[in-house]
């Protein structure tokens, strides 16, 4: 029996001095641990309370959540210190819902929490914001005596912060004997983080005053509160006072400022940084060069940010990310383009930010069919978009009318659960108002939840871009009558819906009240609106009136707005004013000349065209083609003005001649006018077939059947000759046509448009 025994005693220690090793590294590997285990439960030892807390601990260790969840449940009567083992192992790992589930099955054991448990526990509620669990388990630990725990108390502290309740936390601060560093910082940074900009300035004074030094934890909780509301100034001269005040700011410090040191654009303080960075060795760091990267691209040096990129020890996602931003930031987004593709095929596990950052990019720099492969690359690669990516690509589908995409992006939004994220919500009130949707638009906007004053913006403009004055003024009144207040974008709706009806009372009216009731000044985009009002009233002389009211000096698209309506009214006198004014402000806009020309060829003043196209030529300026694009079949089809490359080319011209015999035959005669050449009129007709809105439509009636709905995108004005023949096409084939141009959309239905030819 004593032999037994002394057999037994001598395993027992066998197996503790393995676990002991396994603990401490020597043998630390996870085989290892599972080899171990299954000896102790072969041996019959699974009831060694010391034996399974240590194995508990070291699956714990592994991150073996499931595996030290068996062990635990596996003893017959465990102890506080196996549940506080693997509780504090969840939080410590994140797995927050774990860990308080294993907390009420240890107060179902009837085991009360000690000090070391109760931390980790209010941890979890913490990373869950759990605040309702954590006010119970903060009675708790008053009931269990842990008034007076400085470590318990700061955990409360730390819990009620970070669930957004700084008031209760300095409550509880203040009630504590002894507050100890830890829980100063803590208070300190969460008043940072809510934006209470002076309380945490005092509140940091008052630790001073207390006798408390703050450390770097406290220094870096406070940059990074500031940095997190945008505090772009606090946070920069936070770090030179800590500097000077002699703590040496680390790669957490100095992470967080350059950001905001990029939002200043302040170049010689990044550099400053930079020098700083190389002297202490921080190089090594990757947040602290994926943010000088950052900082760089911000401050619009592409050389130094590509330099730091290059003398990266190791590349990562973060920094990839960086510089795609960046380049694209900087105008250079063929070369962030290139750059991601050279990630995609090193090999680099680019994740859903990385594939966001680069879809949006290419949205944002007009590359919108390439931000749409993007998206289709992305799914085939298996990153699953999320809720932020969606309000990227959907743009894209509007600005190219890629309206089965976006109703592809839409459907996806549905199946993932984050339809009714307020920013998907109103990228698709945008991208079905840019397609001709308005219908499903209003839809959106109406099953949404919550709404932001993007959301009624994005309603409004859709009715405003369709000419639908009545229904934009109707949500306008809506808007105010709920409490949303508007900007000064809401007014650019609802002067731009007036503006496309020709309501000039009622655009006076918001005009007038977009100051007195909302204090709002008149930016360029209302006075455009007010111009374009009046020019299309006919009062040439009244809008060029209000150009010389505007308090501020007028820029391209005031004058722009008026030599348009000079053109539309042939008024050559005041278009040669505003003419003269834009050749000052963009001299390298060849639009402009072509207005001019426009207005002369109008009038039949050859020479004066001649004139300009000379100035064109000297100038190397050449006119800026015209382009449309359909979507037929999920496939979107770009068409250019006076291009014979399209495979259908042939079968749309034939059918385009055919619709124009068809238009001589009803009295249509074509408006040679507008071909800025001294051509033979036969000539000019062949000029005007070529017109890309036009092409766009001929080949959307060769591959769809008879009725269907056809939507167009155009880059440029559609001119008033293809205005009259989408109208009779409209009539003749028994189709609705929707053609987008830059100002409007034009609906052309039975030989009519919504436009009321004035546009």
């Amino acid at each position: 029996m004593a032999a037994t025994k002394q057999a037994q005693s001598l395993i027992n220690d066998s197996y503790r001095t393995i676990l002991i090793q396994l603990k401490s590294n020597t043998f630390n590997s996870l085989f290892r641990i599972q080899q171990t285990h299954g000896h102790i439960i072969k041996t019959g030892h699974s009831n060694d309370t010391h034996l399974i807390t240590n194995l508990l601990s070291l699956y714990s260790r592994h991150l073996r959540i499931s595996d030290a969840t068996q062990v635990l449940y596996s003893i017959t009567d465990p102890d506080i210190l196996s549940f506080s083992t693997l509780i504090s192992s969840c939080s410590t790992s994140k797995h927050f819902n774990e860990a308080l589930l294993h907390f009420r099955q240890m107060l179902k054991h009837g085991i009360l929490p000690d000090n070391v448990v109760t931390p980790s526990a209010l941890k979890a509620c913490a990373g869950l914001l759990g605040l309702k669990i954590g006010r119970k388990i903060h009675g708790l630990a008053n009931v269990c005596g842990f008034e007076s725990d400085s470590f318990v108390q700061s955990s409360l502290v730390d819990m009620y912060v970070k669930c957004g309740e700084v008031k209760d936390a300095r409550v509880l601060f203040d009630r504590m004997g002894n507050r100890n560093v830890v829980c100063w910082s803590i208070l300190v940074a969460g008043y940072a983080r809510q934006g209470y900009v002076d309380e945490a300035k005092e509140l940091f004074n008052k630790m001073r005053d207390s006798g408390v030094e703050p450390n770097l934890i406290t220094w870096n909780g406070l940059i990074a509160g500031f940095n997190y509301n945008g505090l772009a100034s606090e946070s920069v001269a936070l770090l030179h006072k800590m500097h000077l005040e002699g703590f040496k700011p680390d790669g957490t410090s100095v992470s967080s400022v350059l950001p905001m040191i990029g939002k200043l654009e302040d170049l010689k303080v990044g550099i400053q940084v930079h020098s700083y960075v190389i002297k202490e060795g921080l190089g090594l760091d990757k947040w602290v060069v994926t943010a000088l990267i950052d900082m760089y691209g911000k401050c619009g040096c592409a050389s130094e940010m590509l330099q730091v990129f290059k003398e990266m020890a190791q590349m990562d996602v973060g920094s990839c990310n960086a510089l795609v931003c960046g380049l694209s930031r900087n105008g250079r987004v063929d070369d962030a383009l290139e750059m991601f593709r050279q990630f995609k095929n090193q090999g680099l596990q680019l994740d859903v930010v990385s594939w966001t950052s680069m879809i949006a990019s290419c949205t944002q720099n007009g590359k919108d069919v390439e931000a749409l492969e993007l998206f289709r690359e992305m799914q085939v690669a298996g990153v699953k978009p999320n809720s932020v990516t969606i309000p990227c690509i959907l743009p894209a589908c509007a600005n190219i009318a890629a309206l089965m995409r976006g109703k592809a992006a839409h459907c996806f939004s549905v199946r993932r659960n984050f339809f009714y994220d307020v920013y998907v919500g109103t990228a698709l009130i945008d991208m079905y108002g840019k397609c001709g949707k308005l219908g499903d638009a209003r839809i959106c906007f109406d099953r949404m939840p919550t709404r932001n004053l993007a959301s009624w913006n994005a309603i409004m403009g859709g009715y405003a871009m369709h000419g639908k004055s009545k229904e934009a003024i109707e949500i306008f009144e809506l808007m105010k009558k709920i409490g949303q207040k508007p900007n000064f974008i809401s007014f650019t709706c609802i002067l731009s819906a007036c503006s496309q009806s020709g309501l000039a009372e009622e655009g006076w009216n918001y005009f007038k009240s977009m100051s007195v009731d909302y204090g709002i000044d008149a930016r360029i985009e209302h006075y455009t609106c007010m111009i374009t009002l009046l020019g299309r009233s006919g009062r040439i002389e009244d809008a060029f009136t209000l150009v010389k009211t505007i308090p501020y000096e007028p820029d391209a698209c005031i004058w722009g707005a008026l030599l348009s309506f000079c053109k539309v009214h042939g008024n050559v006198g005041l278009g040669e004013i505003a003419a003269k004014k834009l050749f000052k402000l963009e001299p390298d806009n060849p639009g402009n000349y072509v207005l001019l020309s426009n207005i002369y060829a109008t009038k039949g003043l050859w020479k004066e065209v001649n004139r300009v196209r000379d100035v064109m030529r000297r100038m190397g300026l050449r006119k800026n083609p015209g382009y449309s694009w359909i979507e037929l079949k999920d496939k979107v089809h770009t068409l250019l003005a006076g291009d014979r490359t399209h495979p259908q080319m042939i079968q749309i011209l034939e059918r385009l001649d055919k619709l124009n015999m068809e238009m001589v035959k009803s009295g249509y005669l074509p408006d040679t006018a507008l071909v800025l050449k001294d051509v033979e009129e036969q000539d000019k007709e062949h000029f005007l077939c070529g017109h890309s809105e036009k092409l766009a439509v001929g080949l959307g009636l060769l591959n769809t059947p008879p009725g269907t709905t056809l939507r167009v995108i155009k880059n440029l004005r559609i001119c008033g000759d293809c205005h009259v023949v989408i109208k009779f096409i409209s009539n003749f084939e028994r189709r609705e046509i929707l053609v987008r141009d830059t100002n409007r959309f034009h609906h052309f239905k039975n030989g009519v448009c919504s436009c009321g030819d004035l546009w």
